[in-house]
Order: structure tokens, then C-alpha cells, then sequence
């Protein structure tokens, strides 16, 4: 196994980092990231077999648990109720309760409201040159996952700046800064949800918070703390990837000059596919070993943690044909970007039909889109998504 140097925060890396995730792939199915002081795979293979390979998971053994400084404790008590960090059989409970509100006919019936904001946030874009970022893309994913929550929606900008603290924990180069932001943002979104928890206790609205807190199985009911948790989980996961997939779908649509026939009924479902392939939101991912285990020649040991590279994998030419190629034509076969097996993310559909219903919107009602400034991608690797896309439509 080679060890590579590559810092996560170098500008050229954070603009393009595929070039490192090809030298990476050419050394093998495993190398060793010096910057992080981790075992990394790049191979499609690799990481669909860990992801579905019950000896690894997210919690760390016990008794290799990193110790947690007294001024994070308020963050990492609410990842300790979080269905994303926790493995059976608190995972297979969490999940099973939120599935039974968390419904594929709920998700379904959202498309109405998702095509009828998609056309007003259309029409609301400034004339002239526009940042489609904050005037499209972050609104529609929290104010769709707001209303499906039942969360009032004049609330959707503090969700939005809640979440964006919060997920700086999981960014490159965090510094005290970033973890103070986090505390206070994790401080009061615990503190609004608890309070609207126990509103909706006694008044109960057909959202999914009250069916979160109706949601039973065999006499089993999710605790507050674990209501809160999952609320604010689906309320930062349930927009924080999509803001991005919007964002680079967008530019890699018209920097690619793709013909709007790719969003067309007939087709959107495969392009939807191939950008959530192509450029995805979240880069890394990590696993313990649980046991000494064996995967494509490399020894893992208990306690033991591995990087799993969901956006290199995506590009594996062993699986994907010209993979650094935008084509919306292939037929789409699994990708990592919402992961695989226990942990699959139960959001995907939500994320899918967001992006197949707005993208179609918004190309239809602005024809001659495009580009006005190169686009930048912001410093927050593991995540990868722009700093702003500036666009004109005239």
C-alpha cells in the first residue's frame, strides 16, 4: 500500500479533486492518505464491499472511542440518538420507527408542492446576472423539508444557518471557530425542536414530526431525544447534499452544453443519475473494522478505520466506461453517492425527485441560461459543492 500526500484544503484539490483520486486508483485498491493519517480506497469495489460488510461500521469499538473535549459534548450528544452513526440494534430500531413515518407514498406526495415552488422560485430570479444558489438552490431543499416536517417556513433561514454551522464539524481543517459555531448552532436547534416536539404532543397537524412522535413498533416509541435528533438529521442531511447536487448539476449541465432533451420526461431520470455520478456532494465517508478482516488484499483490524472515497469510486473505469465523462445517455447503474447496504440514505428519494422535478423547471422557464463567471467550488471538503454559480438568463 502506497502512501500518497495530498492536503484536502489545497486550492487546486478543492477546484478539481479527481486528478488525485486517478493517482490514487493507479497505486492500488488501498493507500494510505497521509493527511489524514488513514487508509483510503478510490475502488468502486472496495467501497460497495465495506459499505455492505456487517464487520464494519460507523460507531468506533468501545475501546477505541476518541475521547471527546468537554466544549463538544452538546454536538456529539445529539450524534449519540443519530441513525447516520449508529449501528444495530439501536440502528435497526431508529431506522425502522422513522420509516414508518418517513414513507415512500409521503415522499410521493410531495411532487405537487416540489413543482410549485420550483416555478416560484423561478420566477422570483433577480433580472440580469444571479447567484442561482441562494435564490434556488438552498431554498428549495429546506423549505420542502421544512414543510414535510411541519416546521414553520419563516424558519427556513436559521435551519439553513444552523445547518451550515453544524456541518463544519465534518469539514477539512476545522478550527475552534468552526467547533464554537457548531456548539451554539446545535444549542438552539436542540432548543427549537424540543419545544416544537412538545407542541405537537398536544397538538398534533398532519406533519411528519407527529408521526414521528405516533410512529410505534411492538409497544416501542421513539424518546424525545431521539425525536430531536432525527429532526435535525433529516432536516441537514434532508438538503445539505441536494443544495450541492443542485449547484454542480447545474454548472455541469451547461459547462457540458447538454441538450435540454436530457431533461425531458423521457430522460431526466437517467441524467439525474449520471450528475449524481458524475460530481457528487459528499466525497468521504468513514468505517471501523470490527473484527480483523480481509478486503482486495488489505488486512483490517479491530479498530482499524477506513476512508471511503464515494466520489472516486463513482469514476472507477472498472466499472464506468470514459467515467471523467459527462454522458447523461449511459445506462445508469448503481453509484456510491448515497451509499449502500445498512446505511443507505433513507433521504435518496426525496433528493431524486427534487432534482428531477426542479432541474426541468428551471431549464424550461430560462431557455438561454448560462454561465456568467467560472464557477469556484467553496474550501469544505468532505463535502464538495460551489461557493456561489453565477448565471445570466437574458
Amino acid at each position: 500500500m502506497q502512501t500518497l500526500s495530498q492536503s484536502p484544503t489545497d486550492p487546486a484539490f478543492v477546484q478539481n479533486p479527481y486528478p488525485f483520486y486517478d493517482r490514487a486508483r493507479a497505486t492500488g485498491p488501498f493507500f494510505h492518505w497521509q493527511d489524514y493519517a488513514l487508509t483510503c480506497t478510490p475502488s468502486a469495489a472496495a467501497v460497495n464491499a465495506i459499505l455492505r460488510d456487517r464487520r464494519f461500521g460507523r460507531e468506533a469499538p468501545p475501546e477505541h472511542a476518541p475521547v471527546i473535549p468537554d466544549h463538544l459534548r452538546p454536538f456529539y450528544a445529539v450524534e449519540a440518538h443519530s441513525m447516520l452513526e449508529l449501528e444495530p440494534p439501536r440502528h435497526t430500531r431508529l431506522r425502522a420507527l422513522v420509516l414508518r413515518a418517513f414513507t415512500s407514498r409521503r415522499i410521493a406526495a410531495l411532487g405537487p408542492e416540489i413543482t410549485q415552488l420550483s416555478n416560484d422560485l423561478v420566477d422570483a430570479l433577480p433580472a440580469g446576472e444571479f447567484d442561482l444558489l441562494p435564490h434556488f438552490a438552498q431554498k428549495l431543499p429546506v423549505i420542502i423539508i421544512a414543510r414535510l416536517l411541519g416546521v414553520p417556513e419563516e424558519m427556513s433561514d436559521d435551519l439553513l444557518r444552523w445547518s451550515n454551522a453544524m456541518v463544519g464539524m465534518y469539514m477539512a481543517g476545522r478550527t475552534r471557530e468552526t467547533e464554537d459555531r457548531a456548539i451554539a448552532a446545535t444549542e438552539d436547534f436542540v432548543a427549537f425542536m424540543r419545544g416544537y416536539i412538545d407542541a405537537r404532543r398536544t397538538a398534533p397537524r398532519d406533519d411528519l414530526i407527529t408521526h414521528l412522535i405516533a410512529a410505534e413498533m411492538e409497544g416501542d416509541r421513539l424518546t424525545t431525544d431521539e425525536l430531536i435528533t432525527t429532526c435535525i438529521l433529516l432536516l441537514n442531511a434532508g438538503h445539505e447534499a441536494t443544495v450541492h447536487t443542485i449547484g454542480n448539476g447545474v454548472k455541469t449541465l451547461l459547462e457540458t452544453g447538454t441538450s435540454r432533451d436530457a431533461l425531458s420526461p423521457d430522460h431526466v431520470e437517467a441524467t439525474v443519475e449520471e450528475i449524481l455520478r458524475f460530481d457528487p456532494a459528499l466525497h468521504l465517508f468513514t468505517r471501523w473494522a470490527y473484527e480483523d478482516v480481509e478486503v482486495m488484499g488489505q488486512t483490517f483490524h479491530r479498530g482499524d478505520q477506513v476512508g471511503l472515497l464515494l466520489a472516486a469510486a463513482n469514476r472507477d473505469p472498472g466499472v464506468w466506461e470514459n467515467p471523467g465523462r459527462f454522458q447523461p445517455s449511459r445506462i445508469a447503474k448503481p453509484n456510491a453517492t448515497f451509499g449502500a447496504g445498512l446505511h443507505f440514505c433513507v433521504g435518496a428519494p426525496l433528493a431524486r425527485l427534487e432534482l428531477q422535478i426542479a432541474l426541468p423547471i428551471l431549464f424550461a422557464a430560462l431557455p438561454r441560461l448560462r454561465l456568467a463567471t467560472p464557477p469556484q467550488y467553496a474550501d469544505v471538503y468532505h463535502f464538495h459543492g460551489l461557493k456561489s454559480l453565477m448565471l445570466r438568463a437574458d
